[in-house]
């Protein structure tokens, strides 16, 4: 009965019946990760479909001087599996994903999922908007690395992801962000000088939720 209420809570699922679910409960499996646990690297192969049901990860890359290059967040109740065709017999990890908090996951033997549900044309639409998603947020991505400045890089966090931003320390937004702790410093004064942000007791806090 856990291990079905946990799928249930799940969007991507919420079309499907409840034989295509008992279906679905009988190819899973539930597992739960420790903090800083590196689930997998970069390259790496599952021939499992994966998402996260509760914690949080991180997708990052390393460069050829060993420096952690941060790509972005998953969040609860999203896939962690890279889907980039809904023909995958497999999945190839873009990225390394490590834990960040201690996770849940639901783990789902992939070609019988696919030959039950895909090639019976279900769930085809949770697929493309899931591909479509990967899409946004890798021109988010380019944008934040190669376009944005940094008063930019950090409104948007701010704007998009306040509880994201106030529960990180601040070397790891700076590190998130590609900018110096320092550069971080200087424009949330800027922020806060413009009356856009309050600070209290370290929390930011944005002018317009105050008004609205």
């Amino acid at each position: 009965m856990f291990k079905k209420e946990r799928i249930k809570q799940l969007d991507f699922f919420k079309t499907l019946t409840k034989d295509q679910l008992n279906i679905l409960y009988s190819i899973s499996t539930i597992k739960s990760y420790k903090k800083d646990y590196i689930l997998c690297y970069e390259k790496t192969k599952n021939k499992e479909l994966l998402f996260l049901i509760d914690g949080l990860a991180k997708s990052y890359k390393i460069d050829k001087n060993n420096n952690e290059i941060f790509l972005f967040h998953i969040e609860q109740s999203n896939i962690i599996s890279e889907i980039s065709t809904i023909d995958d017999v497999e999945f190839t990890s873009y990225s390394n994903i490590i834990f960040i908090e201690d996770s849940t996951v639901l783990q789902i033997n992939y070609q019988i999922f696919k030959k039950t549900f895909i090639d019976s044309n279900i769930l085809i639409k949770e697929f493309l908007n899931e591909i479509i998603r990967r899409s946004h947020k890798l021109e988010t991505l380019i944008n934040r690395e190669f376009i944005f400045d940094a008063v930019t890089k950090v409104s948007m966090m701010i704007n998009s992801n306040l509880d994201m931003f106030n529960k990180l320390k601040r070397h790891d937004i700076a590190l998130i962000l590609n900018i110096q702790p320092a550069t971080l410093s200087r424009v949330l004064n800027k922020l806060k000088k413009d009356n856009k942000i309050k600070i209290i007791q370290g929390k930011v806090i944005r002018i317009d939720d105050e008004t609205n």
